[in-house]
């Protein structure tokens, strides 16, 4: 399988991009690249992050989605956008689209499936999703609260 393509908007090809640079990969579409999503999570936070943990199971979410859902696991490709920087993280994943719009759908409690949007819902600051020329990019950010001097225990 060939690797992903892997670049920084800025030009730069560096992988440990600095605060408010974007990290961008195409990967394949298939079910073995949402671990590499994941790690590319990693590679533009850092374990450290305190976002981390959450980004990378959204991010898992989403590119899990783009395989399933979309034309993207047909043979195609999806691009994961990673943007962070003093106070949030944005990740856009872009797929290859799909019959109908990204569905927030209530499931049973039996249901293998079908929790990945509503996880999104419930844990981002602010999510969405655009349709245009073929294609889907949901997206979600996450913000990094402060807590102010004399109240941290």
């Amino acid at each position: 399988m060939a690797p992903p393509d892997l670049h920084r908007v800025d030009g730069t090809e560096d992988r440990d991009p600095p605060a408010g640079h974007d990290l961008v990969a195409r990967l394949p579409g298939s079910p073995s690249q949402v671990s590499r999503a994941r790690s590319l999570v990693t590679d533009a936070l850092g374990r450290d992050h305190p976002l981390h943990d959450d980004v990378v199971l959204l991010t898992s979410e989403l590119a899990t989605n783009a395989v399933l859902h979309s034309r993207s696991g047909a043979g195609g490709s999806f691009t994961v956008t990673v943007t962070r920087s003093d106070t949030l993280v944005r990740v856009f994943v872009a797929d290859a689209g799909s019959e109908g719009p990204p569905c927030v759908c209530r499931t049973s409690a039996q249901a293998t499936s079908g929790r990945g949007l509503p996880l999104i819902e419930a844990l981002s600051h602010r999510w969405g999703f655009t349709r245009e020329d073929g294609s889907t990019t949901v997206w979600f950010e996450l913000l990094q609260g402060r807590v102010a001097a004399g109240l941290a225990v």
